[in-house]
């Protein structure tokens, strides 16, 4: 299998590569910078032509650069060629779920949403009914500057309720989880797309809760979402923390499934990964990861625990 990595050099893309390349694809890391990148591509520009050449002989394209353009989604399956997305904006995935492509696109990939999305879903099928959603994230582990981004653009935001309330403003309306390995913790909503995406496929409310690994991280997070103008803050600011990640799915029964690890990057790759894999069988269209993989069929001794 010969997969294109958009952003093949960044902090997942990079792993993204090395993953795919010990399972014996060959992966072709695409950027600006000719010194790493295996096929030089300035995704600024568009489908160029260029980024149309590229796609010759390729299997499948992984976007891990965080570059949300549906003319990319809509040129690279026009060729014929599936395309997996790890990005997670709401806005995009809607613009994106509104094509019509010729070949299969796969969304929903990474821990949240995709993780999150498998887990979601299972804990529905054993208890039908409203699901929250916990995701942790390590507050010292380094980002990419996509994800970095993602995360200080949803101060100030607000995003539709997904049980039809009042808008949300991310980092407010707290609610409290029993977490593996962390014990009780206060996570506050945050705009991840696959609520709103779940909400619809599943029939029922769905709603993400997040916070960091420290809770002095997350209270400095929540507490920065009041301040006017936080999200043209510094980026990049230390907080304290390690690279721990967990995401916990939670049924109205309170029965639960949550996975875990170090390194959120990796764990990305890793599903990614397994997702370009699988995303060649599927029909054309638009899917979330549920379409393609299960809880079960995420590799395991690959730095994803889970707990039962």
């Amino acid at each position: 299998m010969r997969v294109l990595i958009l952003g093949g050099y960044g902090a997942t893309g990079a792993l993204l590569v090395a993953e795919l390349r010990e399972h014996g694809a060959t992966a072709l890391a695409a950027g600006r910078d000719p010194a790493r990148a295996d096929r030089v591509l300035d995704l600024r520009a568009g489908p160029d032509a260029a980024y149309r050449a590229a796609l010759d002989g390729v299997d499948v394209v992984v976007n891990a650069a965080g570059a949300e353009d549906p003319r990319l989604v809509a040129a690279t399956t026009e060729h014929g060629v599936p395309f997996v997305d790890i990005t997670a904006s709401t806005s995009y995935v809607a613009a994106v779920e509104r094509l019509s492509p010729a070949a299969p696109v796969l969304l929903s990939v990474g821990l949240a949403p995709g993780l999150s999305t498998l887990l979601a879903t299972a804990v529905h099928a054993a208890a039908p009914g409203p699901v929250d959603i916990a995701v942790v994230l390590g507050a010292g582990e380094h980002h990419g500057v996509a994800a970095t981004t993602w995360t200080f653009q949803l101060f100030g935001r607000r995003f539709p309720d997904t049980h039809g309330g009042a808008a949300v403003r991310n980092f407010t309306r707290p609610r409290s989880f029993d977490l593996p390995a962390l014990g009780r913790r206060r996570l506050y909503r945050a705009d991840f797309s696959d609520q709103h995406s779940l909400t619809r496929d599943l029939g029922v409310p769905v709603r993400t809760y997040f916070g960091l690994d420290s809770w002095a991280a997350t209270w400095a997070l929540a507490l920065l979402a009041r301040v006017p103008g936080a999200s043209r803050a510094p980026k990049g600011l230390p907080l304290p923390g390690t690279d721990r990640w967990l995401v916990l799915a939670r049924g109205g029964d309170g029965h639960a499934r949550s996975a875990r690890g170090r390194s959120q990057s990796r764990a990305t790759a890793v599903l990614a990964a397994a997702a370009a894999r699988a995303a060649t069988a599927l029909p054309s269209g638009v899917h979330h990861l549920p379409a393609a993989l299960t809880l079960w069929d995420v590799p395991a001794g690959r730095g994803i625990a889970f707990d039962d």
